[in-house]
């Protein structure tokens, strides 16, 4: 079990939707210090207004996809918080539903930079310390788009394949070292906090932030190593194995309609 309380936990994309709820919730279980990294300086405001009475709370204006920041930021993090017991791995960014030839570049590099590459290089400055204490645990929070590929968000869902294959290798390799710092790799639906404003589902239910926010929180204090949500997308492979291709596409592509889920997005409004 990893207890919360009295813990240091650092959540990324901490001023808004289930990373806000999330730093609540800790709060609620007694962190010793919430500590929030967001690209939205008036989110980290209010945010730490807002949670002042429920304990210590400090943000930090950071842009993960720019690595020297991370590496900046950490630093002066770790110097002003101390060691990081809990990091939460969970800002993430959608830019369009544009198919892939129609997106540009600088669409590819900065959801790949944020959503694959930051929470790697974030980890990277929090584990080794949590290794040398032989204590710690990291959340990464990935999509169910890392387990069925979506069209229309084909770059989205290749960061999130990478975040969760990435997360389930260190896993594997903390295990075989015996270490008691954990990994928990999270798998959610769509949810709705406007990132994915537009979206329609027929049959899986658009997740709702507190209490999908509630379910990673236990994933985290259960040590669990992987949490698809709902609990439904943990057949997603199973079915993948048994199906043939075109079987499965039009199952979960047309009558559950998850290929068309995309079609009407628009996305949280700048």
């Amino acid at each position: 079990m990893t207890k919360i309380k009295g813990k240091c936990v650092l959540i990324t994309g901490g001023a808004s939707g289930i990373g806000r709820i999330m730093g609540r919730l800790a709060l609620e279980k007694g962190a010793r210090q919430l500590i929030i990294w967001d690209i939205n300086e008036e989110g980290i405001k209010n945010t730490i207004e807002e949670f002042r009475s429920k304990g210590n709370v400090k943000g930090y204006k950071v842009d993960i996809s720019d690595c020297e920041a991370v590496q900046e930021c950490y630093k002066r993090t770790h110097w002003e918080c101390g060691k990081i017991d809990i990091l939460i791995n969970n800002a993430g960014i959608v830019t369009s539903n544009n198919t892939f030839d129609k997106l540009q570049v600088n669409e590819i590099e900065r959801t790949m930079n944020i959503n694959a590459t930051a929470p790697m290089v974030i980890a990277l400055q929090a584990l080794p310390d949590m290794i040398a204490r032989d204590s710690g645990h990291i959340c990464n929070i990935a999509s169910a788009a890392g387990m069925l590929s979506n069209p229309k968000m084909s770059v989205y869902a290749a960061s999130k394949w990478a975040m969760i294959g990435w997360s389930d290798s260190v896993r594997i390799e903390l295990h075989q070292a015996k270490s008691n710092v954990h990994i928990t790799t999270i798998a959610p639906y769509f949810i709705n906090t406007g990132m994915f404003d537009g979206v329609k589902s027929r049959i899986f239910p658009i997740l709702k932030p507190e209490p999908t926010a509630k379910k990673i929180i236990k994933a985290i204090e259960k040590n669990r190593n992987f949490k698809g949500i709902p609990f439904g997308y943990h057949f997603i492979r199973f079915c993948q194995a048994l199906l043939p291709t075109s079987i499965f596409d039009y199952i979960f592509g047309e009558v559950v309609g998850i290929f068309h889920a995309m079609d009407h997005f628009t996305g949280r409004k700048k």
